[in-house]
């Protein structure tokens, strides 16, 4: 079978649990022999991606070139190249895959050359990925680092998302002017030009691969979902991480909603990752329960950071981790160590991430005079996480409203017990893992004095929890999306059929 994946973010650039499931399914469908095409924005690291072959948009290699060519001077302008050049096969070398790791070979990734920014941006300092080093090519529309290139037309006129779909006339994204990207808004300067860029340009190099099935990861490639569906005939499954419900309570972004919605609505099938959220599909957003397949996501034992020794030290480490927003409760971890203090003074919290919250928790610990017992890391990535994880007695995740939650799978992983929120899809699946209402600090506090001063508690969560996340395998999301990969196939082909 082959999939065309539409995905917005891969590792190692990632802000949420949405790139560490991409990369954990894509990995399990390789090793299962599906071919998969993964279409990303143009800023993943191939050194990086041991079992993805890069597939670039490029112009003609130097190499093709007549011995006797000029080349071109360095100030010549991007438009006056080729002007429209075909995506192309190009592997990359795999010089960084370390010899114990195995490198599989029915996975693609097409790199789309625009430097979309991550959906959940909502200020300058939060920013984790750049356009350093990034090949952008001559493609019509491409954004060229240091510009920003805009719709045409007046600007004070809505933009062509309506109702969650896409207008994509043959009219092409020019550098006619340049806009600021740190506009604001709960999702960035102009979040809906880069979702529509996206879907140009993935509809135009997806429409040229052949394959038999389309996977859109999250709203922000539903529109191009949707379109390459209406222009190939292929079934449309679409991967539902998180809900504008989820990230933004009852004051949705309605363009967002629409999006969702339209996404949903058009898709022959909708996978969500709990059936918290199957619930929110269903009664938010008018799903019918028959179109809806909850598939767990998994997570992948690391021995190497599993082993790792513990640093030692006299305080208690309790960990945070995550974006610091409304969505994950960053607040109520912070009231909550406030409590615990109170009896046990020889703790350290630690807070990993970065979001629009970041200031006001530096401000609320100040104010609650525990501002030199709480740690603010920023945002963390690769071993920075493991070093982390290993200093950790508690991994606490204070969510008011998870979708999943891949986090504690990742702290139970590294032998780390967990707090979760009773908010989330993975409490669903965790038995021996502590449990709480997000609003409930005093709960909250109670739980984590008793995880550090027993440590047979501590033990017992540990050990018991580690043989229910062997479960959770990468493997088995696969073979279950395989499953609805299938039913959207005959599903598609059942309307065909003649009554």
């Amino acid at each position: 079978m082959r999939v065309l994946m539409l995905g917005w973010e891969f590792p190692p650039f990632i802000t949420g649990g949405l790139g560490t499931a991409c990369y954990g399914l894509t990995r399990a469908l390789d090793q299962q022999g599906v071919e998969v095409l993964f279409v990303l924005p143009g800023r993943t690291d191939p050194s990086a991606v041991s079992h993805l072959k890069l597939v670039s948009p490029e112009i003609s290699a130097p190499s093709e070139a007549p011995a006797t060519a000029t080349p071109a001077p360095p100030e010549s302008k991007p438009e006056e190249a080729n002007p429209d050049p075909q995506p192309r096969i190009h592997q990359e070398p795999d010089t960084q895959t370390p010899p114990t790791e195995v490198t599989f070979q029915h996975t693609r990734f097409l790199r789309i050359p625009t430097p979309l920014t991550h959906p959940y941006q909502t200020s300058s300092d939060d920013r984790v990925v750049g356009l350093q080093g990034m090949d952008v090519v001559n493609i019509p529309g491409v954004r060229i680092p240091g510009k920003t290139h805009v719709i045409p037309g007046d600007p004070s006129e809505p933009k062509r998302i309506i109702d969650g779909d896409l207008d994509l006339s043959d009219e092409e994204l020019t550098e006619s002017e340049t806009i600021d990207d740190s506009g604001p808004g709960d999702y960035g300067g102009n979040l809906m030009e880069q979702v529509e860029a996206y879907a140009r340009f993935a509809t135009r190099a997806g429409s040229k691969e052949t394959f038999d099935v389309i996977h859109a990861h999250d709203w922000m490639t539903f529109p191009a979902g949707l379109m390459l569906a209406r222009r190939t005939g292929k079934p449309l499954v679409v991967h539902v991480h998180s809900t504008e419900f989820d990230r933004s309570g009852e004051h949705v972004n309605q363009q967002v909603y629409d999006i969702e919605r339209r996404g949903m609505h058009g898709a022959i099938r909708v996978i969500t990752v709990s059936r918290l959220t199957k619930n929110i599909v269903t009664t938010r957003y008018g799903i019918s329960p028959t179109k809806v397949d909850v598939v767990y996501n998994g997570i992948k034992m690391d021995p190497v950071a599993h082993g790792m020794s513990p640093i030692g030290r006299r305080e208690k480490i309790v960990l945070y981790m995550g974006r610091i927003t409304f969505q994950k409760g960053p607040e109520y971890f912070i009231r909550s160590a406030a409590r615990v203090l109170q009896i046990m003074p020889n703790v350290r919290f630690v807070i990993a991430g970065s979001g629009d919250m970041y200031k006001r928790c530096i401000e609320l610990a100040a104010e609650l005079g525990i501002g030199h017992k709480i740690l603010f890391t920023g945002f963390l990535r690769g071993r920075d996480i493991d070093r982390v994880f290993s200093m950790a007695n508690l991994y606490v995740m204070p969510s008011v409203s998870e979708p999943f939650g891949i986090a504690p799978l990742e702290a139970l992983s590294h032998d780390v017990p967990v707090l979760i929120s009773k908010s989330s899809g993975v409490s669903e699946v965790l038995t021996h893992a502590l449990k709480v209402d997000f609003w409930d600090t005093e709960a909250m506090a109670d739980k984590i004095a008793a995880v550090l001063k027993h440590p047979p508690l501590s033990q017992t969560l540990r050990r018991h929890a580690a043989m229910e996340v062997r479960r959770l395998t990468w493997q088995d999301a696969a073979s279950k999306c395989h499953r609805v990969y299938e039913d959207a196939i005959k599903a598609l082909r059942s309307t065909y059929v003649s009554p």
